[in-house]
């Protein structure tokens, strides 16, 4: 069943309460990588400019709930904001009570007011139900444009559209296109479909795994969990990160997967000491055959050139995870030829958050893609099948 979106809704000379992943980087009191915010601007472009009132909420970083922190206010968020869209941005009181309720209740049409970090209040995490209340009874209309937290119970994004009673509960614009990609791409791949699946462990992927297995053609496997698979294969994986606990379900992944399952036939290892780095003693050698002192760190050229064929014959590639340390050259290049690979592709294109995103970024393909999506934890969810109560809450269409 399809959801109401905020273009659904009148809004004129109502307040809308809006929640956003502005969950950004910043730097010595600057927001970094405004992309997040960015991402945000169609739904809030069409609150204010059909004469709506604004409260966003977020959350950013990990505050423990102990009250205001100023590591982790929003303030520079609130500049950047009011940067691009060429009016001021009003920052909400911290107090979460008198103050903020005084503030919403004087928003004009057309004004911004964005909520102090949610994370300062306790009630956020454990998705409470009179914090929920509070929030709730500060607008007319809830909104829900924070993919990346879709797949969490927080406060904001269950207990709030509980509390808004028959009031309307939509979805922004950005999870609209979320949702459509990751779910339309799964139910209606056009083929052949392959899945790329990287990033460091095996036991974070495994219903994923299984799922895509089901539905693709191809699964290409990468990253750190390709050591976990290579030791189920009984190969030698020398000082590279495994979780010996998994190998067993590796095996019966491997066993399921049969033809469709591809793993890397050849490694860039490298004798690093206490980090990693680019200097570091490097080798090549075949899967399975990393030398005692030795770790993996990326896909070898044989197999970023295997991959690379399979991915560009796809019509559907779903990526998920990088293929290695990607922040350190050389062992970025399993990554580089993978996303390069997918650039090249004539179809759907669906890059799921997270490292796959910053790297698909990082060389500058972002352009290339049909869709990055903004939240890698909640992209996996979804391509697991699970089901958001954050979703389900909001009005059918």
């Amino acid at each position: 069943m399809a959801k109401k979106t905020i273009a659904d809704v009148d809004v004129s000379g109502k307040t809308v309460l809006m929640r956003v992943d502005f969950n950004v980087p910043l730097d010595a009191g600057h927001v970094r990588d405004d992309r997040r915010i960015r991402m945000a601007l169609p739904s809030i472009n069409s609150v204010l400019e059909r004469g709506g009132r604004l409260i966003l909420m977020s959350h950013l970083g990990r505050p423990k709930g102990e009250g205001f922190d100023e590591k982790f206010s929003m303030k520079p968020v609130a500049e950047r904001l009011s940067e691009l869209l060429g009016r001021p941005v009003q920052l909400g009181s911290a107090d979460f009570g008198d103050e903020l309720r005084t503030q919403a209740q004087g928003l004009k049409d057309g004004d911004v007011l964005l909520l102090e970090n949610l994370r300062f209040h306790p009630g956020e995490k454990k998705g409470d139900a009179e914090f929920g209340q509070f929030l709730a009874s500060l607008a007319d209309i809830y909104c829900n444009d924070a993919f990346g937290t879709c797949h969490r119970e927080d406060a904001s994004m269950v207990a709030v559209p509980q509390a808004m009673g028959d009031k309307p509960k939509v979805m922004g614009f950005l999870v609209e296109k979320e949702i459509k990609y990751l779910q339309d791409a799964i139910a209606n791949p056009e083929r052949p479909f392959v899945a790329i699946l990287g990033g460091a462990k095996v036991s974070d992927k495994i219903p994923v795994i299984r799922r895509l297995l089901g539905l693709c053609d191809t699964v290409l496997i990468g990253g750190a969990m390709a050591y976990t698979f290579s030791l189920a294969q009984g190969g030698k994986v020398g000082k590279s990160l495994v979780e010996p606990d998994m190998v067993e379900l590796a095996k019966e992944l491997m066993a399921e997967g049969g033809e469709k399952l591809k793993l890397p036939v050849d490694t860039h290892c490298g004798r690093c000491a206490d980090e990693i780095t680019g200097d570091c003693e490097k080798q090549i050698v075949e899967a399975g055959q990393i030398p005692d002192d030795f770790q993996g760190l990326d896909i070898g050229p044989k197999t970023a050139e295997a991959y690379g064929e399979i991915i560009r014959s796809a019509k559907t590639v779903v990526w998920n995870g990088p293929m290695g340390v990607f922040e350190v050259p050389p062992f970025d290049q399993g990554t580089r030829a993978v996303a390069e690979a997918v650039a090249a592709v004539d179809g759907t294109t669906i890059i799921g958050g997270g490292d796959s995103a910053a790297a698909i970024e990082q060389l500058g393909f972002q352009d290339k893609v049909s869709h990055v999506s903004t939240g890698g934890g909640a992209s996996l969810a979804m391509l697991e099948g699970k089901k958001f109560l954050a979703v389900e809450l909001l009005d059918d269409k």
